[in-house]
Parts: structure tokens; sequence; C-alpha cells
């Protein structure tokens, strides 16, 4: 099945939500998802855009301007991604945080399309690299991020805070 990829507008904050939702329950963290449509519209559409998101749709579903779910068509898929930087390379990068298809539209190609096109802003924006996280459990995701080419860095370890604690680190001196 062909596709179509679209950058979501503002007017698709719920369709995004949806798909977050959709991933969140896959990865089997529902319980973490504490977005809602306005935080999505402020951070994602507003003065200063935290992120981009790509929406995948059937190449049949209904187009128009602005695109998104704004157009009449329902996106069953998407890519949400920003710009990093490694001062080792001196150069931006970009890291995709999320890459998700309902599971009704996997194995059609909407991921190594939604994947490709995050591949090609990278190279139009000359960045050093493109980076993202995979759950170790997920042998689907790591089997087709092998077979686009990626290499592990079994060497690195993901580290976070949130909420209490990085409001502790933030008051360290």
């Amino acid at each position: 099945m062909s596709c179509r990829i679209e950058i979501a507008q503002a007017q698709d904050a719920a369709a995004i939500l949806g798909l977050i939702r959709g991933l969140a329950e896959y990865e089997r963290l529902s319980h973490e998802v504490v977005a809602t449509e306005s935080d999505l519209r402020r951070t994602l559409f507003g003065p200063r855009p935290a992120a981009e998101t790509l929406l995948a749709y059937p190449a049949d579903a209904p187009a128009g301007a602005g695109g998104g779910s704004g157009s009449g068509g329902t996106p069953v898929g998407f890519a949400l991604y920003f710009t990093s930087y490694s001062t080792f390379l001196g150069r931006a990068g970009i890291y995709l945080e999320d890459l998700f298809v309902l599971p009704a539209h996997r194995g059609q190609g909407f991921g190594r399309a939604l994947f490709s096109r995050v591949a090609q802003i990278a190279v139009e924006r000359d960045a050093g690299r493109m980076e993202w996280s995979v759950l170790d459990w997920n042998e689907p995701a790591l089997k087709f991020y092998r077979a686009m080419g990626a290499q592990p860095m079994s060497e690195w370890t993901v580290q976070r805070l949130t909420g209490a604690a990085l409001r502790r680190a933030a008051q360290s001196p």
C-alpha cells in the first residue's frame, strides 16, 4: 500500500494524542500518558515548538490545504522528532522520539515511509546523525531498525530525571 506523509498542524493535536496513546498501550506505559491536546498544541505548534511531527495516511485518504486530520483524513501513524546536538561532531542531529503505526496498518510501508522521511529531513538539514531509543523487548522494532541499517549503541545507558528528582537536581549547588 502506498502512503502519504504530511507535516502535522495544530488541528491535528487530537489525532496525535490518539496515536501517542496507542504507542503507550503498545509499550505497556498507558499509565504514564498525561499529555493533553492543549499540551500538544502549546508545545508542538506554539511560538517555540519543542518538536516536529509527521503523520502517515493511506494514499487514498483525503488531503487538503494544511494537511493533517483537518483535511478529513485519519492518520495511521506518526513520527515525532527534534533537533539534538553532537559536541564531538560539532553539528546538529535529529532525535527520533517516537515512531508508531497503528497495529492494523503495520507491514504496509507506513513505518518505513515515516522513518525515511525523518532521515531525509536529517540529510536536508545536514545533520551529523539521527538517533533514537528502543525498548529492549521490542524485537519487531529492533528488527525493523536493523533492516534500515541502524547500529545499536550497547555501551550507552539512557538516564532520566523527572518530577521530584528533577526538581531536587535543579536545587543542588
